[in-house]
């Protein structure tokens, strides 16, 4: 049978129209991929994000962007991608202050981060440290505590900002010893170290990527680490829950996308960060930065954020932080 031209033309259109959805998004990605950093550039969420867009354009061939849309705790960039079409093509690099303190922290952060994301990877752990100016009697944990009960309110602490995990490790150090500690918030990790340095405050919690760079200076020491075990890149430095039990402070970076991508544009990004996360060069460099490299599946990244939501929750009601 044959037909007509613009009838072929017609049959031809109407096969594109009832393609499924999957059979366009095989074609991903075909244009420039962004990814949203809520937090200015430096930061430990932004140096992952470079890295896995090198990773993803030399993968992929199509150009990577990185967007730093700093502001109100990372929520005017984690607002900005909640609200981006679903399509794989707007993507963010979420913190756990983003993901899982911020809704505790201000009245209307803009966003869900359970009902507006999909998760896509989860990349890995921010180490972050306990350091302290070095003219200080203070080389371990237990100095610390002895310090701040027979000085109780003088021994001050300096954090990236209030409700950071920085600030929260904090509380949580005097909710378990029951030693009284003044909270310095900074507007990020490099103005808490430069006070430190200069003895304005007598310690800090701190990103590795921050601490470690000024170690040379000989004007700070590291005395512990917040997560549940000892950091591979210092072995020699404890943990804080070696000296207080059941203390642990985790801080982690993923990948999102918006909610409703598609499964199948999720899956092929996973498989690929995945790789670029876990090739050696990668991870031996964002070991360096303070970063272990997890490499995980949208579902872990997922039950991460609903996990840390709960406890957040807990340690900024007994900081008494009122949502702002």
């Amino acid at each position: 049978m044959l037909f007509h031209p613009r009838c072929t033309a017609f049959l031809a259109l109407l096969a594109c129209l009832l393609t499924s959805p999957a059979a366009f998004s095989q074609a991903y990605p075909s244009r420039p991929i962004t990814i949203v950093i809520g937090y200015t550039p430096g930061a430990v969420s932004d140096l992952t994000a470079r890295t896995i867009g090198d990773g993803l354009h030399r993968a992929w061939g199509q150009p990577v962007i990185v967007d730093n849309r700093p502001g109100s705790g990372g929520n005017i960039g984690a607002a900005y991608v909640a609200r981006a079409q679903a399509d794989g093509y707007t993507l963010m690099i979420g913190t756990d202050a983003q993901m899982a303190s911020n809704v505790h922290l201000y009245k209307s952060a803009g966003f869900d981060p359970v009902r507006d994301f999909a998760p896509v990877a989860y990349a890995g752990l921010n180490i972050i440290c306990l350091a302290v100016n070095a003219e200080l009697p203070l080389k371990s944990v237990a100095d610390v505590i002895a310090y701040a009960k027979q000085n109780p309110g003088k021994l001050s602490y300096g954090s990236s900002g209030t409700g950071s995990p920085h600030h929260l490790a904090g509380v949580l150090l005097a909710q378990k010893t029951g030693i009284d500690i003044q909270h310095v918030p900074y507007r990020g990790g490099g103005a808490a170290v430069n006070d430190l340095l200069g003895g304005h405050i007598g310690m800090a919690f701190l990103s590795l990527s921050a601490a470690v760079p000024q170690l040379s200076s000989g004007k700070i020491r590291i005395i512990a680490m917040v997560e549940k075990t000892r950091y591979a890149g210092l072995p020699d430095v404890p943990t804080i829950g070696e000296t207080v039990p059941g203390f642990e402070m985790s801080s982690w970076v993923g990948l999102f996308a918006p909610a409703g991508t598609p499964a199948d544009i999720v899956a092929k990004l996973n498989s690929e960060v995945v790789k670029v996360l876990s090739a050696p060069g990668v991870k031996e460099k964002l070991a360096n930065l303070g970063l272990v490299v997890v490499a995980g599946k949208p579902e872990e990244m997922a039950e991460v954020v609903k996990s840390a939501l709960k406890v957040r929750g807990d340690l900024v009601k007994a900081a008494g932080i009122q949502p702002e």
